[in-house]
This record gives structure tokens, C-alpha cells and sequence, in this order.
């Protein structure tokens, strides 16, 4: 707690320097911690707020929220702007993120939350996969293969031991480079395919990472036992998972009210295919011991991603006690 008087300054922090400030196993680790309080009702996180900005293609996302259990407050500001690599040689997806103090409102820490926002949504996925997908080895489908599928597999590779990796991409090159940048992280064989049939065939782990609006995975791809983590599906009018898969599985959600209309159910949802009574559970739930995970090696089960605040800024609070400890970062004052 900051003493009465004393003088404040905020900590800014480089894309660069937040990827040296955490790794994949303590972000796994702070976000499974994040989603427990969540099931446990210890967290504050009103909807994500969308700002559509149509005459440019793109849009903003605003994510507050406040932790009670780490006293982690703060807010997410990220836009997706899909013109964005090829118009003006900037990121699809760039966020600010910024930590408060919970006692003052003093802003901590302003980061760039880029990085973060790849690494916490893969850390989430590993710890449904953690909860969700068969015990043991296994193989893995990667559907996508941009800046948030290597996150993806490389939580994937925390939780799980990879026996194999199929990569597909609709850019053949995106999958090649792909395939040659993981292979000094991952063990286990990689290959880039030419189809989402190959990339299935021995899949046990399905990860979709596109920003399709029309489904790619469908249900002919998917066998019995296979745990698929839906990530695409952020935004009204996604989908990346045909509705039929859907039916046939145990699904489990991040949030149910962002999943309802941003998820990969919203279709589902909104065709009247589903009610929100079908969805399984929030993976908080399941964290925290309310409900639980596979029950059956024959079971399909989908973690619905939408990509939570409680994520993000549980995971800059650990970037920012990093940083301060090996004093990284510049520091000025707000006031």
C-alpha cells in the first residue's frame, strides 16, 4: 500500500521489454489463478466494450476489471484492424494495457499489452486443455497459423507432451514459416499441410486461430475424444467451428455473457440450435472445482475463447512485479 504523501511515478514498458518480462509457464500459472477467482466470484469484469470504426475496417475493444484475491485493477485497450499488415505495415491486433492502484487510481504501469494479448490467450487455452483434452500425449491440429497460433502451441507444449503437429494455413507460406520457427520450442514432429482433412486426420487436440467469419473445421473432421480450442471467434459475425460440432459437444466457455455474443456459440445461440442452459461451463467453474472437466476419453469437449480482461491484466501485474524487481523500464510522472 502506497504510504500517505509519498511521490508517485508510472512505469512504461516497450513491447520488447514485456516479452522479456514473463514466460509461457508463469502466465499459464497467474491466468489458471485468474480464472479460479473468477469461478470463485472474486472478480469485478463488466462486459468488453466494442467500438466499431467501419470507414477504416477496423475496430477497438475497452476490458476493465478488477482482481480481488491479487488486487490486480486495470483496463485493456485493443483494436483489430485486419488492413492493417498489408496498408500500413502495423500488427492486425496492438493493445495498451494499464495497471491501476486499487487504493489511489494512480496509474502503476502503461504497457504495450501486443505480446501480452497473444500470450494470455494461449495461457488460457492451456489451462482449458490442462482441464479438457485426454491425459497423456498427444497430437495436434493447428488451423491458422499466424502471431497467436505460436502462442497457442506454445502453451500446448507446457501442459501436454506433443507427439505431433499438423499446421494449416490458407497462406501455404504462413504454415512453412510456422513449422520452421517452432521447431526450436516444440518437440515433437511438425509438418505443414496442404488441408484441414490432413491437418485432422490424427488430431486428439484442435486449435483454430483465423479470423474466419464462415466455418473451416467441420464435423467430419472432428472423432471422438478430441478437445478443440475455438480462438478466432472474437467478435460478432465469427465463426471458425461448424454449428454441428457445436451440438455434439461438452462446451465449455470463458465467459458466457461475452461468449453469447462474440464467441464461437453466438451462431448457434442466435439460429436457436442452442440455449445458454446447453453450455457446459465457464472454465472458471471448472478451475475451481464447481464442475467437472472431461469425464470420458470419448467425449468431444471446445473451450469458446473470447479473451477476458481478468487475463490480461492478471498477467501485466506479473509482467510489472518482474520488471520492478529487475528494474526494467522507464519511469515517469502522470501528475
Amino acid at each position: 500500500m502506497p504510504r500517505k504523501g509519498s511521490p508517485r511515478s508510472t512505469l512504461v514498458l516497450t513491447g520488447k521489454q514485456v516479452q522479456g518480462l514473463i514466460t509461457m509457464k508463469e502466465a499459464i500459472r497467474v491466468v489458471e489463478c485468474a480464472f479460479r477467482d473468477k469461478g470463485e466470484g472474486k472478480v469485478q469484469m463488466p462486459p468488453k466494450l466494442y467500438v466499431t470504426l467501419d470507414e477504416f475496417g477496423g475496430d477497438f475493444r475497452v476490458m476493465p476489471t478488477y482482481l480481488l484475491s491479487s488486487h490486480a485493477a486495470g483496463v485493456k485497450i485493443v483494436n483489430v484492424h485486419p488492413n492493417n499488415p498489408t496498408k500500413y505495415g502495423l500488427p492486425t491486433v496492438m493493445a495498451t494495457i494499464v495497471l491501476l492502484e486499487p487504493e489511489t487510481g494512480y496509474p502503476m504501469c502503461v504497457m504495450d499489452g501486443t505480446w501480452l494479448t497473444a500470450i494470455r490467450t494461449g495461457a488460457g487455452s492451456g489451462v482449458a486443455t490442462k482441464y479438457l483434452a485426454k491425459a497423456g500425449p498427444i497430437s495436434i491440429a493447428m488451423i491458422g497459423a499466424g502471431v497467436q497460433a505460436r502462442a497457442q502451441l506454445m502453451a500446448l507444449a507446457q501442459v501436454r507432451p506433443i507427439l505431433s503437429v499438423r499446421v494449416y494455413d490458407i497462406v501455404p507460406q504462413a504454415a512453412e514459416r510456422f513449422v520452421e520457427s517452432m521447431r526450436r520450442i516444440v518437440k515433437g514432429k511438425l509438418t505443414n499441410v496442404s488441408s484441414v482433412d490432413e491437418a485432422t486426420q490424427e488430431a486428439d487436440v484442435i486449435v483454430t486461430a483465423t479470423p474466419a467469419r464462415e466455418p473451416v473445421l467441420f464435423s467430419r473432421h472432428v472423432r471422438p475424444g478430441v478437445h478443440i480450442n475455438a480462438i478466432g471467434a472474437d467478435a460478432p459475425g465469427k465463426q471458425e467451428v461448424e454449428t454441428e460440432i457445436v451440438r455434439r459437444a461438452k462446451v465449455v466457455v470463458d465467459d458466457m455473457e461475452q461468449a453469447g455474443h462474440s464467441g464461437e456459440v453466438q451462431t448457434c445461440l442466435r439460429e436457436g440450435l442452442l440455449t445458454r442452459g446447453d453450455i457446459y461451463a465457464e472454465l472458471g467453474d471448472i478451475v475451481a472445482g464447481k464442475k467437472k472437466g472431461r469425464e470420458s476419453d470419448d467425449e468431444i469437449t471446445i473451450f469458446d475463447s473470447t479473451g477476458l480482461a481478468i487475463q490480461d491484466v492478471s498477467t501485466a501485474l506479473a509482467v510489472y512485479k518482474n520488471a520492478t524487481r529487475r528494474h526494467v523500464g522507464t519511469r515517469v510522472s502522470m501528475l
